[in-house]
C-alpha cells in the first residue's frame, strides 16, 4: 500500500476518466483552501472546472499518496468561491496538513515558472512544453528552461556552549536567527557559508558541516543546512542587512524562527545537545 503522506513527482498525466484529484489552484501566490476552524483544506475535485473560475493554466505534478495532483493558475483578481478563501501559504503553516503544505509548495513554484516562460527568453517564440520531463522548449531555437531553483546556505554557528543569532531588518520584532544567505555562481556550498558569515557579521568560521536541506517556496529557494565552529574574529554586523548579533546561550534566548523552517531544526537540534 502506498504511503499516503508521500509524493511521487511525475509529469504526463493520467489518461482515462478523470478521478478525484487534488487541485492546488493559485491566485498570484495565494492558495485556495476550504477553511475549518484551525485546520484547512485543499479541494478534491474531478476536475479543476468545478471550482466556478476562469482557469488560466493546469499542471499535472504527480501523486500524494494513490491521488492526482495538479496546481491550477487562476487569475489575479480570482473571486472566492463560498466557503473557501485565498490565502498565502506562509498563513497556511500549521492549518493545512503537512505533506500538503509541502506539496503546495512544489506546486506554486510550477505555476509560477510556468506562466513566466511562456515564451523563449533567447528568440521571443512561444515555449511547448516536454511531454515527458519538467522543462519548456522552444521550437524555433531549441532553448531548454527548466523550474529555477535558487541554491541558498544557512548555518548554526557553535562557540561551545554558546550560539549565534542575528536579527535582519525584514524579521517580526524582537526575532532572532541563524545566518542565511544565497550561493553566488562559482561558489561551493562551503564557500558561500563563509562568505556570507564574514559579510553580515565579520566573524570567521570552520569545520563546515552539512546538517539537512529544505526546500522553500518564497519564492523558489532551496536552502541547504550546515553547522560551523565560531574560527575567529569579532561580531560587527553589516548594517545594511543585520539590525543585531550576539552570542546566545540555552538558557537565555530571544525569540525564535517557528517550525516551518529549517532554521528552527538546526536551532532545536543545537538546544537539545547542550539540554541534555
Amino acid at each position: 500500500m502506498s504511503d499516503p503522506a508521500a509524493f511521487t513527482p511525475l509529469v504526463a498525466p493520467p489518461t482515462g476518466p478523470a478521478e478525484p484529484s487534488l487541485y492546488f489552484a493559485f491566485s498570484q501566490d495565494r492558495l485556495l483552501v476550504h477553511l475549518e476552524g484551525q485546520s484547512a483544506r485543499v479541494p478534491i475535485l474531478g476536475e479543476a472546472a468545478e471550482l466556478g473560475l476562469p482557469v488560466i493554466r493546469q499542471q499535472y505534478l504527480g501523486t500524494l499518496g494513490q491521488i492526482h495532483c495538479y496546481s491550477v493558475e487562476l487569475p489575479p483578481d480570482a473571486e472566492t468561491p463560498q466557503g473557501m478563501a485565498l490565502k498565502g501559504l506562509r498563513q497556511l503553516f500549521g492549518l493545512l496538513e503537512e505533506p500538503l503544505f509541502w506539496v503546495a509548495g512544489r506546486a506554486v513554484q510550477i505555476v509560477n515558472w510556468d506562466r513566466t516562460h511562456q515564451f523563449c527568453g533567447q528568440c521571443g517564440t512561444a515555449t511547448v512544453s516536454r511531454p515527458t520531463e519538467r522543462a519548456k522548449e522552444c521550437p524555433a531555437c531549441g532553448l531548454l528552461n527548466f523550474p529555477r531553483v535558487s541554491p541558498a546556505i544557512i548555518v548554526l554557528i557553535e562557540r561551545g556552549r554558546q550560539f549565534l543569532l542575528a536579527r535582519n531588518h525584514r524579521f517580526p520584532a524582537g526575532r532572532y536567527s541563524i545566518i542565511a544567505g544565497f550561493v553566488e555562481p562559482g561558489e561551493t556550498l562551503e564557500e558561500a557559508v563563509a562568505r556570507e558569515v564574514r559579510e553580515e557579521v565579520s566573524i570567521e568560521v570552520s569545520d563546515i558541516r552539512y546538517f539537512a536541506s529544505q526546500p522553500w517556496p518564497f519564492p523558489h529557494s532551496l536552502m541547504v543546512g550546515f553547522t560551523a565552529q565560531y574560527a575567529g574574529g569579532e561580531i560587527r554586523p553589516d548594517p545594511a542587512e543585520i539590525e543585531a548579533a550576539a552570542w546566545f546561550t540555552p538558557d537565555e534566548l530571544p525569540d525564535l524562527p517557528d517550525g516551518i523552517s529549517i532554521s528552527r531544526r538546526l536551532i532545536d537540534w543545537f538546544l537539545a545537545k547542550h539540554r541534555a
